[in-house]
């Protein structure tokens, strides 16, 4: 299978980016990319890899250790960006980088938990549903100040900042409400927690905003790896 257009999507990706970052006044070495490999088989990592990427996010903890097995001689820092089960914690602990989807205070104390038998400490994003949408998971805004508070005192998480994922519509000005809520929630917290530094929102067709809003960190997935299979 001939993967070379990754590299390519690689590159125009980077590009439209700075060019993004130099529209708005950013530096673009401020904007880590994800890049979301979910559906994709492991051979569109490893391409990725080659062109030097190394932060990968999987929506799902069987995918995510599938792939992690089948590349286990690679340098990869694996994400989970999707909703996390608290009976899941156990089998990603040892290995993730980073884990996007805290959306309650029951799943953080299950990381903490399992973080504490592995003699680890967990880096964490609190997800927020700024949408307001029910079938999307996180904690209300007005909730997020107070659970910040009672997750950040837990010995074995790292609570590094937030992510919200933007509204699916076509109307800007409700997807820049969404990402500029966060990123108010973002700066007062950012005054309180010395390790508060990731604020991640935004997706192959919102990235763009997100970044003007004040994202440095973004998912992007068929921006790199093309259209999604889901047979």
């Amino acid at each position: 299978m001939d993967l070379d257009f990754i590299r390519k999507n690689y590159v125009d990706l980077k590009s439209n980016i700075k060019s993004v970052c130099e529209k708005y006044g950013r530096d673009e070495n401020e904007i880590k990319i994800v890049a979301v490999s979910k559906t994709f088989s492991p051979e569109y990592v490893v391409e990725l890899l080659s062109a030097g990427h190394k932060d990968f996010g999987e929506n799902r903890v069987q995918e995510l250790l599938y792939k992690k097995d089948e590349l286990k001689n690679k340098n990869i820092n694996w994400h989970l960006v999707g909703h996390l089960q608290t009976n899941k914690v156990k089998y990603i602990i040892d290995f993730v980088k980073l884990i996007h989807s805290v959306d309650s205070y029951k799943l953080a104390l299950e990381i903490n938990n399992h973080a504490n038998k592995s003699q680890k400490v967990i880096d964490i994003l609190v997800q927020v549903n700024t949408s307001g949408e029910n079938q999307k998971s996180g904690f209300e805004p007005r909730e997020t100040v107070k659970l910040c508070k009672s997750i950040s005192v837990l010995d074995n998480i790292k609570l590094r900042g937030l992510m919200t994922i933007g509204m699916l519509t076509e109307n800007e000005k409700i997807i820049r409400s969404n990402f500029s809520c966060l990123k108010k929630l973002y700066d007062e917290l950012y005054q309180i927690y010395k390790d508060f530094d990731i604020l991640s929102m935004g997706m192959t067709s919102d990235y763009e905003l997100a970044i003007e809003e004040g994202a440095n960190m973004i998912r992007v997935g068929s921006a790199l790896f093309g259209n999604r299979s889901y047979n």
